[in-house]
């Protein structure tokens, strides 16, 4: 299969990489001028839990292109949420009929976080992966499971093709029913860590402290209204996240989730982005729903995000 992923950041690296060794021909797209501050290879240090649990470390050699060319089986975008309708838009007149993936987080209703792209050509789904890239370095890794969205009406086929692809490289597919409410959930455990990223002043400080998720699970409890109102179905996460005492959500998640070692741990310790845009997100459509949060508003105090509420 050929494959373009949109953009070579942390997630298309790491997919791409293990879609080529299991023989299908992948290349990136990246913006005017990347193609020369990027490169013709990038440094791997990632760990690939697809069988065990393996380091990998090589110098990748990676084929970009500036322009969206024909002739692809399957074109996947994973880029940041504040980007995608910068690539929908791009992607509904470069893409012609080719299949889509997009493998992104969103906090928009499905239908219009990939406009003006038709719903009959895209395919929703979710790594289970993370990391950084830092000087054409990238550290993270993947786990042996991704989530996918069930077959709507007419995508069928493309389900078909992308359950394929994955499975032709022995990865795992776990299938969402609902993905609008589970990617609405998702977000908002986003924004919950994110906010506490504002506080502590990194993704590894944020597993440095103590109370870090005790402060998580109250963010979310305060965003439940938020979900409730967009009709959302709380899923598993958000429920262990509401549900359980502030009190022992740090002990659960330090020693049982992100276990020190563990690759959910090293996945977050290795995330060097950008903080704050999810938390904004929510904010302002709690705003518009007139519901307050003042946990998740006072983390923006101090920050380039305070201006924008």
């Amino acid at each position: 299969m050929r494959i373009l992923f949109f953009g070579r950041g942390v997630i298309s690296t790491q997919y791409a990489w293990a879609f080529e060794k299991a023989g299908h021909t992948v290349e990136f797209y990246v913006r005017k001028g990347r193609k020369e501050t990027f490169g013709s290879h990038i440094a791997l240090e990632m760990w690939d839990a697809r069988k065990g649990k393996q380091l990998i470390k090589e110098n990748w050699n990676v084929t970009l292109h500036e322009e969206i060319g024909s002739n692809y089986d399957l074109i996947i975008a994973s880029v940041n949420t504040e980007q995608l309708p910068s690539a929908a838009q791009l992607l509904s007149t470069a893409a012609g009929n080719t299949p889509i993936l997009i493998f992104n987080n969103l906090w928009q209703d499905l239908q219009s976080a990939i406009s003006p792209l038709s719903m009959n050509q895209v395919v929703f789904g979710f790594p289970g992966a993370g990391g950084g890239i830092a000087n054409n370095r990238l550290r993270g890794g993947f786990l042996k499971t991704i989530f996918l969205e069930k077959p709507r009406a007419g995508t069928e086929q493309m389900n078909n093709k992308v359950k394929e692809l994955f499975e032709s490289a022995h990865f795992k597919i776990s299938w969402i029913k609902d993905m609008q409410s589970w990617l609405w959930n998702h977000f908002a455990m986003n924004a919950a860590m994110e906010a506490e990223v504002l506080k502590r002043g990194s993704f590894p400080a944020l597993m440095n402290h103590s109370d870090s998720f005790a402060n998580v699970g109250k963010h979310m409890r305060e965003m439940l209204p938020v979900l409730k109102a967009r009709g959302a179905k709380m899923d598993a996460i958000t429920l262990l996240l509401t549900k359980i005492p502030p009190a022992l959500l740090s002990p659960l998640f330090t020693k049982l989730i992100f276990a020190k070692g563990s690759l959910p741990r090293l996945f977050v310790e290795y995330n060097n982005s950008k903080a704050g845009f999810a938390v904004l997100e929510v904010v302002r459509e709690a705003k518009k729903l007139g519901i307050p949060l003042p946990r998740l508003t006072t983390a923006f105090e101090n920050t380039e995000y305070a201006k924008e509420i």
